[in-house]
């Protein structure tokens, strides 16, 4: 059973979003929250699997939250749920260590994927959301490719091919599957590949993926 928080300063909006994971019975909500500060005292209490949280919400944001709960749960992974696209707060939700960005006009079933994507240990971005990360990746391609392709070649050809599946969007369990390996054996390569790269998760490391040439069969700019 993955247990949910969902933290979000309408009444209505958490009433929907319990309704739609409702549906899954692999999914249990365990707390709910108006905003951040109560988010954090919940999850801290709950440990919960996956937080779901709201950008706007009063007193401490959804990305102040964000922050505080990697520090003090980091168990706990985070999807930032909001209706809200603009790229700053992608850029920021992501440099503080989100695991997946959805919007609430979103599919339900997409959001339903998303926990258990994230919970598994893999990424989750909304459509609209990957679009315009890639994008800018395309545009800025330069000095942060070579970084990235010098990052990429100081791992070894394991750590580099399991870091092309996991740009893909490929799960733990996926990447053993496609390695004949144990899934204990592709978690303890990431976390090696986290740690090397300096990144806190798995979606900041699938950007450098993107920017070295690993993903898609793209060629090394």
């Amino acid at each position: 059973m993955l247990r949910v928080l969902i933290a979000d300063d309408e009444a209505m909006i958490r009433a929907g979003v319990r309704g739609i994971l409702a549906s899954d019975p692999a999914i249990e909500v365990v707390a709910e929250a108006a905003d951040g500060r109560e988010a954090v005292e919940l999850a801290r209490g709950h440990r919960p699997d996956v937080a779901l949280l709201d950008i706007r919400m009063p007193g401490t944001d959804g990305l102040a939250a964000l922050s505080e709960l990697r520090a003090l749960v980091p168990g706990t992974a985070v999807i930032m749920l909001t209706t809200f696209g603009q790229d700053e707060y992608i850029a920021r939700a992501l440099d503080e260590g989100a695991a997946g960005f959805l919007l609430k006009a979103s599919d339900p079933r997409e959001l339903i994927a998303g926990v258990h994507a994230v919970a598994g240990g893999a990424a989750c971005l909304s459509p609209r959301v990957a679009r315009r990360v890639i994008a800018e990746l395309r545009d800025g391609a330069g000095a942060r490719g070579r970084r990235a392709r010098e990052l990429a070649a100081a791992l070894s050809d394991r750590e580099r091919e399991v870091l092309g599946m996991l740009g893909a969007g490929l799960s733990n369990a996926e990447i053993a599957g496609r390695l004949h390996l144990v899934e204990g054996t592709i978690k303890a390569y990431v976390s090696a590949i986290l740690n090397r790269l300096s990144v806190r998760n798995r979606v900041q490391a699938a950007i450098i993926a993107y920017e070295a040439g690993l993903v898609g069969g793209e060629e090394p700019r």
